[in-house]
């Protein structure tokens, strides 16, 4: 995101807890910070890309001392978290946004994104060149709260079809056909889906080591989903049906990408 919003002639700056995403902003001619409050204290618009609550409740209390003017909060995480950073900001004059992401990293590169917004309207559409830099398409979705609610529902449909995509793919090697040519056929007929197209060629090649997302973060995805249908009061049976495999394979490698679901699958023998 930070390399596409400098192709757009954003002066951007940036900061990461590892010194090498420090460098490598640097060389791709960004500025870095010494602190998440000097990325603060220098722009108008910050955005955040988090691995977990703890780290946006620090990073709120870090950027309070010096708010911008907006906060870009792109994160999966949950909702009350999200609520309390953004009173936190609120209470020294900046604007919580709420607009996680759909999209995987290789997708972020090429701007392929697409971005769930919630939260004040003014603020979004001051924004909005802001996000059309790094996505491909971005929705305001109404009050805070439901960017991060259409964003479980989505990745609900991600579990979903990436275990779908091993099963069909893994039926298709038992029954002889040649796995390269057929990923090629199916990908262009109506039974693909994005996540068949993305991480389908993962599972031909049976390569999960360029994490697009690595399952131990995905762990933290499948909690949020099951809460968050756990509360809605919302029965989820194919869902749930994919958060075996899922734990099976973060069991073997948690830093694999979530394609290696595959290996579940194919470890699994037919009932009689």
């Amino acid at each position: 995101m930070a390399a596409n919003l400098m192709r757009a002639g954003y002066r951007v700056v940036g900061f990461d807890v590892l010194e090498k995403r420090r460098r490598a902003h640097r060389r791709a001619g960004g500025l870095v910070a010494t602190t998440c409050a000097d990325v603060g204290a220098a722009a108008g618009v910050v955005i955040c890309s988090l691995p977990s609550s703890d780290a946006l409740l620090r990073t709120a209390d870090t950027l309070v001392p010096a708010p911008p003017r907006i906060v870009v909060e792109t994160s999966t995480l949950p909702i009350d978290v999200k609520e309390v950073a953004r009173k936190r900001l609120a209470a020294r004059g900046a604007v919580l946004l709420d607009c996680p992401l759909s999209g995987t990293g290789s997708q972020a590169r090429v701007r392929d994104l697409v971005v769930y917004a919630s939260g004040d309207r003014r603020a979004y559409r001051r924004v909005t060149p802001v996000l059309d830099a790094i996505a491909r398409a971005h929705y305001h979705v109404g009050p805070f709260g439901n960017g991060s609610r259409t964003k479980f529902v989505a990745n609900l449909l991600v579990a979903i079809h990436n275990v779908a995509a091993a099963e069909a793919l893994v039926l298709a090697k038992k029954a002889g056909l040649d796995p390269k040519k057929t990923f090629e056929v199916l990908a262009d007929g109506a039974g693909s889906s994005r996540m068949f197209q993305v991480r389908g060629p993962m599972m031909v090649k049976a390569n999960y080591s360029n994490a697009l997302m690595k399952l131990e973060v995905w762990k933290k995805d499948m909690a949020i989903i099951a809460d968050f249908a756990r509360n809605a009061g919302v029965g989820t049976p194919l869902f749930d049906r994919t958060v075996p495999l899922y734990t099976a394979a973060t069991r073997r490698r948690s830093n694999e990408d979530t394609a290696a679901v595959y290996r579940a699958v194919e470890s699994l023998k037919r009932k009689a």
